[in-house]
C-alpha cells in the first residue's frame, strides 16, 4: 500500500538526452546585436520569437540563453530589448514579452550576473512587444555607466521606468513627459487592440555620462534630455520634426547620430532621414545619405559608430523594397557616404536557402540594426529578417574594395516549425516551416545544400505527408507560391512539381494526406471542402460526407483508410474507400487537442493528444480509449521500436504524473520516462516525431527555436 502511494507522489523517471538544433542557420528576424564596450568578443543577439543568444568565440556559434522557458511562459520568448553593464561584463538585462496586444501576457525583466547562464526574473505590470511592429527600435534598456545599479527601461505603453537595485524592482519615472500609450486598458482587460497613432512609447534610452537622452516614438518633440539623473526632463532644442527616431548611437566626441523613419517598421516605412547632434555645441546637422522619394520610399533603421573613430558611421535603410535595403558608410561624419551593397560579396555556403532560388542572395531586408565591433573596426554585423550577416574586412570598403560577408547565425535557429516528417527511408528529416518553406535534411548538422524548396516557393509549408510504403513520394501544401498551394515530389522531397489543378475556392494550403502506397491524396484546403485526387493532382473530386474543416491523415499501412479529425466539433470521420466518402466516427472528443497521428505498421491505429489526456483508437477513429498514464497531451509522435519490441516508440509532449515535459514510452504508453529537463523547456513545442530508423531519436518542432533533435546520452 505504501509503495503504491509513494509511486503516485514520485515524478516519472528520466533518461538523459542530448539536445541540439537541426542546422538551418537562422531563418527569422534578428532584431538587434549588442556588443560589450569593454570586453572583446562579448556579443549578444536578440530575436523576435526565439529568445536571446550569446556569441561563443571559441566555437563561432551562438549559445541560446532562454531554452529553460516552458510553454507556461511562452510569451517571454520574444525579446523587446537588452542591455549590458559597461563596468561589469557579467551582468546582462533582457526585457521580454512577445505581444502587447490581446493575446500577450505581461512582460518581465530577466537579469543575469553570469552572462545569461542563470537568471532572476521580475514580472512587470504591463506588456512588452518583442514580435510587434517596431521591434528593432531601441535599445529601450540602458544601464547607467556611472552607477551600475541604476537601469532604465523605455516601455511601449507605460512611459519610462527605472530600477535602482540592478533590475530587481522597478518604478515609473513620474517626472518623465506623458507619452500617449497605444492602449488605455489594464493588462488583464479588453481593448488592447485599440491602436493610437504613433503610439509606440519610449523607443530608446542613451547615456552620455550622467546625462540621459531618450527617443520617443512619435513625430514631434521626440528627443528628451535629463541632466540631473532623471529628476527633470526637457525636449532638446532644434531637433528635427516630422519623423520618428528609430535608433541612436553616441560617439566618443559627444556627437549622437540618430536615424529616423516615418513608421516603426519593419514594413510600411515611406520616408526617413539621418541627423547628427553635437551635444557640446547643440548644433544639428542633416547627414542623410540618400533621400527617399517617389518610386523609392523607405526610412532608416540601424546606426553604428566606430568606437575608435567617431567620424566613422554606418546606417541601414529600412523597408527599401524598390532598390533593396543597403548599409551606408561614412568616414567623415556624414559628409560623404558609400553604399556597401554594390561591392559586397555574400557567401551563402553555410546557409544556401538565403539565395531563395536566385543566383545570389539579397543584401538583406528588414535591416533594423547594424553594429561595428568596438574592439575591431574591421568586424561588423547587420541583421535581417532571415539571418545575421558579418564581415571581418569592413574597412576594405573605404579603399573602394569588396567587403566579404558570411551568415553569422550558426546556433541561432529561430524558425517556427509547422510540420515534421521522418520517413522510413531516405533523408532522416523533412520539415515544414513558417516564412522559409521547408527543407529536406540529409545531414542534420548542415544547412541543406539544396536550399529552400522551389516549384513553388511557399512562404509557409502548413502540412506535409509521405507515402509510407513508397517513401520517395511526398506532398506539401501551404501559402504563398503565387497562387500555387500544393506540390508533389517523386524523389524524397528533393524536387517538386505543383498540382496541375486545385479545388475551386482554394485560397491557402490547409491540410493534406497521401495514401500509404501513394495512389491518392485527400486535401482539405482553406476555402474549399475536402477533395480527393487519384491522378497526382490533375483532377480533384469532392469527398462525400467529409466535414468542411479538420486535419486529414492517412493510415500508414492501409491505402484505403483515411481519417479526418474536426477539432472544433470534437468528431472524427473515417473513409475506407480511399477518400471517396467519409462516415462519422468518434464524437464528444475534447476540442483542445494536438494533431491526430496514425501509427506506422499498425493498420487502423491513430492516437490523439488532448488537454484531458492521450487517446488511442485501433479502428481509424471510430472509438477512442484513454491512455490512463497521461494526464494531458499536447502532441504525440512515433519512432523506431525498442529492441525486441513490435510497437513503435511513442514520444509525447504532455503531462505525466503531474510533471509537464517531453516523454518516451516503449510499451504502448503503459510507462513513460522523461527525456528533457529544466534547462530544455523550449517554450512552445508545435510538433514531435521519432526517427523510424534510429531507436530513441526524437525530433522536436518549436515556435521560435527551430527544429531540435535529441538522442539518448551515450551509455543510456
Amino acid at each position: 500500500m505504501l509503495s503504491s502511494v509513494l509511486a503516485l507522489l514520485l515524478p516519472p523517471p528520466s533518461v538523459p538526452y542530448d539536445w541540439r538544433n537541426v542546422e538551418i542557420v537562422g531563418g527569422g528576424f534578428v532584431t538587434g546585436i549588442l556588443t560589450h564596450p569593454k570586453e572583446r568578443d562579448l556579443v549578444y543577439a536578440r530575436t523576435d520569437i526565439g529568445g536571446a543568444y550569446r556569441w561563443n568565440p571559441r566555437t563561432s556559434r551562438w549559445v541560446p540563453l532562454m531554452d529553460w522557458l516552458t510553454r507556461k511562459d511562452w510569451n517571454l520568448y520574444g525579446v523587446e530589448s537588452f542591455a549590458v553593464d559597461r563596468r561589469d561584463p557579467n551582468r546582462l538585462y533582457v526585457a521580454v514579452g512577445t505581444y502587447d496586444n490581446s493575446w500577450g501576457g505581461p512582460g518581465a525583466i530577466l537579469r543575469s550576473t553570469d552572462r545569461g547562464r542563470t537568471w532572476r526574473r521580475t514580472d512587470l505590470p504591463f506588456k512588452n512587444g518583442g514580435n510587434m511592429p517596431g521591434r528593432s527600435i531601441g535599445e529601450r534598456l540602458a544601464v547607467d555607466p556611472t552607477d551600475g545599479r541604476t537601469v532604465y527601461f523605455g516601455t511601449r505603453n507605460s512611459g519610462l521606468w527605472r530600477s535602482t537595485d540592478a533590475g530587481a524592482t522597478w518604478a515609473r519615472v513620474e517626472s518623465y513627459p506623458k507619452v500617449t500609450p497605444r492602449y488605455d486598458a489594464p493588462v488583464s482587460g479588453a481593448g488592447w487592440d485599440r491602436v493610437a497613432p504613433e503610439g509606440h512609447g519610449v523607443g530608446w534610452v542613451l547615456f552620455d555620462g550622467p546625462t540621459i537622452y531618450t527617443g520617443i516614438v512619435r513625430k514631434t518633440d521626440n528627443l528628451y534630455r535629463s541632466t540631473d539623473r532623471g529628476r527633470t526632463w526637457q525636449p532638446v532644442s532644434g531637433q528635427p520634426q516630422g519623423l520618428m527616431p528609430h535608433q541612436a548611437k553616441l560617439g566618443a566626441d559627444g556627437t549622437i547620430t540618430i536615424v529616423y523613419a516615418d513608421a516603426v517598421g519593419p514594413n510600411d516605412v515611406k520616408d526617413g532621414a539621418v541627423w547628427r547632434f553635437n551635444t557640446r555645441s547643440g548644433l544639428w546637422t542633416d547627414v542623410t545619405p540618400e533621400r527617399p522619394g517617389e518610386g523609392n520610399t523607405y526610412g532608416y533603421g540601424g546606426v553604428a559608430v566606430d568606437a575608435k573613430n567617431p567620424q566613422t558611421v554606418m546606417v541601414s535603410t529600412l523597408s527599401r523594397w524598390t532598390k533593396g535595403d543597403t548599409v551606408f558608410r561614412s568616414t567623415d561624419g556624414g559628409k560623404r557616404w558609400i553604399s556597401l551593397k554594390e561591392r559586397a560579396h555574400r557567401d551563402t555556403s553555410r546557409a544556401p536557402y538565403l539565395n531563395w532560388g536566385r543566383p545570389e542572395a539579397e543584401f538583406g531586408h528588414w535591416i533594423g540594426d547594424v553594429e561595428i565591433d568596438p574592439h575591431n573596426p574591421d568586424r561588423a554585423w547587420y541583421v535581417t529578417g532571415a539571418t545575421i550577416w558579418g564581415t571581418q574586412d569592413l574597412r576594405a570598403a573605404d579603399r573602394g574594395g569588396t567587403t566579404n560577408w558570411l551568415p553569422r547565425a550558426e546556433g541561432l535557429e529561430e524558425t517556427a516549425v509547422l510540420d515534421l516528417v521522418s520517413p522510413p527511408a531516405g533523408a532522416p528529416l523533412v520539415s515544414g516551416l513558417g516564412d522559409i518553406g521547408g527543407f529536406r535534411h540529409d545531414d542534420l548538422r548542415r544547412s541543406p545544400s539544396g536550399g529552400i524548396w522551389l516549384n513553388p516557393i511557399l512562404s509557409n509549408t502548413d502540412d506535409l505527408d509521405v507515402a509510407e510504403l513508397r517513401p520517395n513520394l511526398f506532398v506539401r501544401v501551404g501559402r504563398g507560391g503565387g497562387g500555387q498551394y500544393g506540390s508533389l515530389s517523386a524523389d524524397g522531397a528533393k524536387t517538386w512539381r505543383p498540382f496541375a489543378s486545385q479545388p475551386s475556392g482554394t485560397r491557402s494550403g490547409g491540410t493534406i494526406a497521401m495514401a500509404a502506397d501513394g495512389s491518392r491524396m485527400v486535401w482539405i484546403p482553406e476555402g474549399a471542402p475536402a477533395h480527393v485526387s487519384q491522378d497526382g493532382g490533375r483532377t480533384w473530386i469532392a469527398c462525400k460526407g467529409a466535414p468542411m474543416r479538420g486535419r486529414v491523415v492517412s493510415d500508414r499501412s492501409d491505402a484505403r483508410l483515411f481519417s479526418i479529425h474536426d477539432q472544433g466539433s470534437g468528431r472524427v470521420y473515417v473513409s475506407r474507400d480511399g477518400g471517396a466518402s467519409f462516415e462519422p466516427g468518434a464524437t464528444g472528443l475534447p476540442t483542445e487537442t494536438g494533431k491526430i497521428v496514425p501509427v506506422p505498421g499498425h493498420p487502423g491505429h491513430v492516437w490523439l493528444p488532448t488537454a484531458k489526456g492521450l487517446l488511442r483508437a485501433s479502428d481509424g477513429g471510430q472509438m477512442f480509449i484513454p491512455v490512463t498514464s497521461v494526464v494531458a497531451a499536447e502532441q504525440v509522435g512515433f519512432g523506431r521500436p525498442a529492441p525486441g519490441k513490435n510497437y513503435p516508440t511513442i514520444f509525447l509532449i504532455g503531462t505525466v504524473d503531474g510533471v509537464a515535459g517531453i516523454f518516451r514510452s516503449t510499451d504502448e504508453g503503459s510507462t513513460w520516462v522523461r527525456i528533457n529537463d529544466a534547462s530544455t523547456g523550449f517554450g512552445v513545442m508545435n510538433n514531435i516525431t521519432g526517427d523510424p530508423k534510429v531507436f530513441g531519436r526524437v525530433y522536436l518542432g518549436t515556435n521560435g527555436r527551430g527544429v531540435l533533435v535529441a538522442d539518448p546520452r551515450k551509455g543510456r
